[in-house]
């Protein structure tokens, strides 16, 4: 029988976070194969500390992947439970999603996550079923236009997400994403100042859709 595994002390907790933030930002800016030397001088720990706590690359790009996912899954349901609408709890999520970057790193780390691993499998499709009942519920109060799909929500996110070209500060970047975001959340309203929006083009594509045709708005 295994032995229970032991939790970490307090500045070891802190050292994987910090390691895993700085994965996150490098492999979003300069690949999957990143220089781990790169991603332990921005976690500000030695290139030891990195491989003691993950030893090969492969284990700190899942452990990436399973980090957001947990945060995600984590936000959203805050969210539903803290929120008094489900549209403000959707509100809320979308923001936060820009925070931990998933739309980000997933597409970046595509052909590194192993998504047939059973505890990323269960995270990722926690967050989904919370996310999708978030806007079911948005729906059925009348505040979320009824032709909004949760597939809309993760791929829209996906995109502003994604770093902006050029000398951009990163800082700025992110800014921008939200208030690009508060931009699209009144696309999302059943009804504004102006009346009911006009009638959505293209295809209302759900996860399964998605996942159909190759893609995943989690990825």
């Amino acid at each position: 029988m295994g032995t229970k595994q032991r939790p970490l002390r307090a500045d070891a907790r802190d050292n994987r976070d910090r390691i895993l933030a700085a994965a996150r930002e490098v492999f979003v800016e300069q690949g999957p194969g990143a220089p781990l030397e790169e991603i332990s001088r921005r976690a500000g720990t030695g290139i030891a500390t990195l491989y003691r706590r993950f030893p090969d690359r492969q284990t700190l790009t899942r452990a990436v992947a399973l980090d957001a996912l947990e945060r995600t899954r984590d936000e959203v349901k805050r969210a539903r439970d803290e929120e008094q609408t489900a549209f403000a709890a959707l509100v809320r999520y979308m923001h936060r999603v820009l925070d931990i970057r998933i739309g980000a790193v997933f597409p970046v780390l595509l052909d590194q996550i192993p998504f047939d691993d059973e505890e990323i499998a269960a995270t990722r499709d926690e967050g989904v079923a919370v996310m999708k009942g978030l806007v079911a519920a948005a729906q059925k109060d009348g505040d979320l236009r009824p032709d909004v799909t949760h597939g809309d929500v993760g791929m829209m996110l996906v995109r502003l997400s994604r770093p902006m070209p050029g000398p951009l500060p990163r800082e700025t970047g992110e800014e921008l994403a939200h208030r690009h975001l508060d931009l699209l959340i009144d696309g999302l309203r059943a009804e504004g100042p102006a009346g009911r929006p006009q009638e959505l083009g293209g295809p209302a594509l759900t996860f399964d859709d998605l996942r159909s045709m190759g893609g995943d708005p989690e990825r």
